[in-house]
């Protein structure tokens, strides 16, 4: 058992936009969901994508939750689709807001490693070094957002946990699954993107705050985190009637690259996204079909018109997750601690 990491080249922005702002900004996402990477070209805006829909995205994610909406996408994109539409709408586009700083992607796999183990086997040396993280469950993998200018931090530390990169696979490897940070879990856990507003001015005021020292291991690093967020009135909420699942799209093409599946997935996330749902988060990359974690009740709208055929998705009905939701929006972003 060991878990690989992958880089996933690219710059991209993290986009926050409170709840009360969704109904404004449904489409940039729209156009950001349905048209390929060349969407700069204003000549190609309102055309369908030349390239497979699925695979046009180095890297997408598009997450809302009852707290707020977030996406991750290229820069580009953020620029072309939202920095003007920030600008359009005025004062009201401040609440809103697109990363200063540029992100880039570690994809994790771990063969026989479940979800848990490998968020902690990867995210404690990362904030044991003092990087800030956003992780990102999928239904075909584990990903990591980290900020371009800490990749050399981030090849450091895990080097220094073990982790040897191997020229053939072009990942990093460990192969000591019990290393000193593992900790093995019964069960996997599904984090939703949270990008926080560090206009708050309980956050600017715990900005000014001297950090701790650098915890010297990882019960260290954990009551380090756990303090903060007992100083702060973090507290894990549940709301029962939110239940989800985890699924995915399907992968299989037509001969004009849009299979009857991709279509019926494609139509059921703008329904989806159209609504407002109380929970969603869908994840598109260049090598793996979509991935969504959504409510169940949502399955209804990737079903075919006359609901003969299945919906398309791939995975079962019958694993409802609850999520445990912290609201971390008080917290600066570039604070570090222990994902669980």
């Amino acid at each position: 058992m060991r878990a690989q990491v992958q880089f996933i080249e690219g710059e991209l922005s993290l986009i926050h936009i409170p709840l009360h702002l969704y109904p404004y900004f449904i489409q940039p996402i729209l156009r950001l969901l349905l048209l390929s990477e060349d969407t700069h070209d204003r000549e190609t805006i309102g055309q369908v994508p030349r390239e497979p829909w699925m695979s046009v995205h180095r890297f997408l994610n598009i997450s809302i939750t009852p707290l707020e909406c977030s996406l991750v996408c290229p820069r580009q994109l953020a620029q072309e689709l939202f920095a003007s539409h920030l600008e359009r709408l005025g004062p009201l586009g401040d609440e809103a807001s697109i990363s200063a700083d540029d992100y880039m992607v570690i994809q994790v796999d771990g063969d026989g490693l479940d979800a848990g183990r490998r968020v902690v086997e990867l995210t404690s040396p990362l904030a044991m070094a003092g990087i800030s993280i956003f992780f990102i469950t999928t239904y075909f993998a584990d990903y990591i957002l980290v900020p371009t200018r800490s990749k050399g931090q981030v090849v450091r530390a895990l080097e220094e946990r073990g982790f040897v990169f191997e020229k053939h696979t072009e990942a990093f490897i460990n192969q000591n699954h019990e290393h000193q940070y593992c900790r093995q879990r019964s069960h996997s856990s599904t984090s939703s993107l949270t990008i926080t507003n560090k206009t708050d001015n309980n956050s600017d005021k715990l900005s000014e705050t001297p950090p701790p020292p650098p915890p010297s291991n990882l019960d260290e690093l954990q009551w380090q985190t756990f303090s903060l967020l007992r100083r702060q009135n973090v507290a894990p909420s549940v709301d029962p009637s939110i239940r989800l699942i985890q699924c995915a799209g399907r992968k299989d093409t037509g001969r004009d690259g849009l299979s009857a599946h991709m279509l019926r997935l494609r139509l059921g996330l703008v329904k989806c996204l159209a609504q407002q749902p109380r929970f969603l988060s869908l994840s598109l990359t260049d090598t793996e079909p979509a991935s969504l974690l959504l409510e169940k009740e949502l399955v209804q709208h990737f079903t075919s018109d006359d609901g003969r055929d299945e919906d398309g998705l791939l995975g079962t009905r019958q694993d409802v997750l609850v999520p445990i939701i912290l609201d971390l929006r008080r917290l600066p972003l570039e604070l570090t601690g222990i994902s669980w």
